[in-house]
């Protein structure tokens, strides 16, 4: 059976050594993020904005470094067969803590905080927005002081995904003890302060507007970071991100500057400079499988509720894709930062299905055809499809970002020449990738029939991203409304995939099924792919140390940047 060598192999490449000034002697390190984050805890959201604001502070035993790399953090090397971490059999991996590794509070990190943060999001009742990265492990043990071992109920021949990426990071078993289960939500204090052992810790949290931080003294490079404190702004728009890095130099780095060419281009020659980088990322669009219908209650948007009166057919989903020109919004919106998407899992090439690369051709007549068959027909001839006395008409959200926005125009204009009605509405994105199960405005709650933003994969196996399709990962009050089947999908035979997937064990076997639950996803019609996104951020030209990572957090080696001499 071929395993994964192939994988941590690249993973025990020594990384670049990089110049760095003197241990805070930059001064203060100024981001933007225009979606603004709204807790530090990325258990309770798995959304980049809180993910990378909080990867200055948690960290994971391993991340992902910008060539997908798998590399240590926390742990001091890579487990693999070879050097004996991973047991022959597949069923166990075991991680060794660097040596004298302490929280910010001076405590010792220790197995137990590991096997703490295992419980933390595995419990039933914590709607752990990470849930699918710790997917088939059964137990983690603590072998010695600084061994922990993770155990899984059958074999798993990629065995990096619990507490390995942004995504996963260790939380102290102190500070926690107290918030687990449906208690997640409530520790404000614990979530928006944790205590960590990355290079920075929280000063001031203001949700939703401004985080501060210092510097970690207990962090384990001696000679880094290089600046003393972090802000990171978050709200606005990418326009009037991009005009702070780019044109003014209020910032110095600006994040996912999702801007038309043309608007991008009038921006450049000041202080800063755009960076780009390949990406796993798809711009999507979700249709819920539930019905979002207010009458229901509690009931609305949920499994309880019903299903969803138009979408549950998958005609209706396939004539509002066949109705989208996507090559029209990839030229005018993205330019050379974007092309037509079919595939929910584009890069790597192994995974990249072109079973339905056809989708990037509009096809206005098959498109009507479909909704003909699927009995919504105009019998009134008001121009809008109906049935049974319901009309064929759809709440289309998105965050307020333009591009979104003229998606959003193109799209509603194209299902109007097939007979649909389309309501658009447009949230502020620190409230639609916010994770506060009070709000009826999150991606979460989708309360509306359609809804658009991008997401990927982290590394370069896509098991864990994939597995976020499960049944148990549909949001609901029970999660506190967390959970990452964000369109309601439930499929048995996906179920079957997704247990296939965690024992495949040769490349090729990986591949086809892989390629296999994105064939199946595509064919529900419940997620369109739109857009293969390139990562497009800006940066002052005097910062220095930035690598760009569209596979883990963008800002992952933040202790390594510094002002250019």
């Amino acid at each position: 059976m071929k395993t994964f060598s192939w994988m941590v192999g690249t993973a025990l490449t020594l990384l670049p050594m990089t110049a760095t000034a003197e241990r805070g002697s930059d001064g203060d390190l100024r981001i933007l993020y225009w979606q603004a984050a709204s807790t530090m805890n990325p258990y309770l959201s798995g959304i980049a904005k809180e993910v990378e604001a909080a990867s200055l502070v948690l960290e994971p035993l391993a991340r992902f470094d910008e060539t997908g790399a798998l590399v240590p953090v926390l742990a001091e090397s890579i487990p693999t067969l070879e050097n004996g971490g991973v047991s022959a059999d597949l069923t166990r991996i075991t991680w060794t803590l660097r040596e004298g590794l302490t929280w910010a509070d001076g405590s010792p990190v220790t197995p137990q905080d590991a096997i703490f943060t295992w419980r933390y999001c595995t419990d039933d009742q914590s709607g752990c927005a990470a849930l699918s990265l710790f997917d088939g492990v059964a137990e983690v043990v603590a072998l010695d002081e600084r061994r922990v071992e993770i155990r899984f109920s059958e074999p798993k021949p990629y065995p990096y995904t619990a507490l390995v990426s942004s995504e996963a990071p260790l939380l102290q078993e102190a500070q926690f003890a107290d918030c687990t289960g449906a208690r997640v939500a409530q520790c404000t204090e614990q979530n928006t302060y944790p205590i960590g052992t990355g290079p920075y810790r929280v000063e001031e949290f203001r949700a939703n507007d401004v985080i501060t931080y210092t510097l970690n003294p207990e962090y384990r490079e001696a000679d880094k970071p290089a600046f003393a404190t972090v802000t990171i702004k978050g709200g606005g728009d990418p326009a009037s991100a991009a005009r702070a890095v780019l044109q003014t130099g209020e910032v110095d780095y600006a994040w996912n500057l999702q801007l038309s060419p043309d608007i991008l281009a009038q921006m450049t020659g000041g202080p800063g400079e755009v960076i780009t980088s390949d990406s796993p990322a798809v711009e999507f669009l979700f249709l819920n499988q539930t019905d979002p219908d207010p009458a229901l209650g509690e009931a609305r948007a949920t499994v309880a509720g019903g299903a969803h009166p138009a979408f549950t057919d998958p005609r209706v989903g396939q004539a509002l894709s066949l109705a989208i020109d996507r090559a029209v919004i990839a030229e005018a919106l993205y330019g050379d930062a974007g092309v037509p998407g079919c595939a929910v899992v584009p890069t790597p090439a192994l995974y990249a299905s072109d079973t339905h690369a056809d989708c990037a051709t509009q096809d206005l007549d098959r498109a009507a055809a479909l909704l003909d068959e699927a009995g919504w027909t105009d019998s009134d001839g008001d121009g809008i499809r109906d049935r049974d006395g319901r009309k064929l008409s759809l709440l289309f959200q998105t965050s307020t970002n333009g591009v979104r926005q003229d998606s959003q125009a193109l799209i509603k204009d194209w299902w109007r020449q097939i007979g649909v009605e389309t309501e658009l509405r447009n949230i502020d994105a620190s409230v639609f990738f916010g994770g506060d199960p009070g709000s009826p405005d999150t991606r979460q709650k989708f309360f509306a029939d359609v809804q658009m933003y991008t997401d990927n994969a982290k590394g370069q196996d896509p098991e864990a991203f994939l597995g976020n399709w499960s049944c148990a990962n549909i949001p609901s009050p029970a999660t506190q409304w967390q959970g990452n089947n964000i369109q309601r999908f439930c499929s048995e035979p996906y179920e079957a995939l997704i247990r296939e997937f965690r024992t495949a064990g040769s490349l090729e076997d990986r591949g086809r099924i892989g390629r296999a639950m994105n064939d199946l996803l595509v064919e529900s019609y419940s997620i369109l792919p739109l857009i293969h996104r390139h990562t497009i951020s800006g940066k002052a030209a005097t910062l220095e140390g930035v690598r760009m990572n569209s596979w883990d957090s963008q800002i992952w080696n933040i202790a390594d940047w510094h002002r250019a001499d």
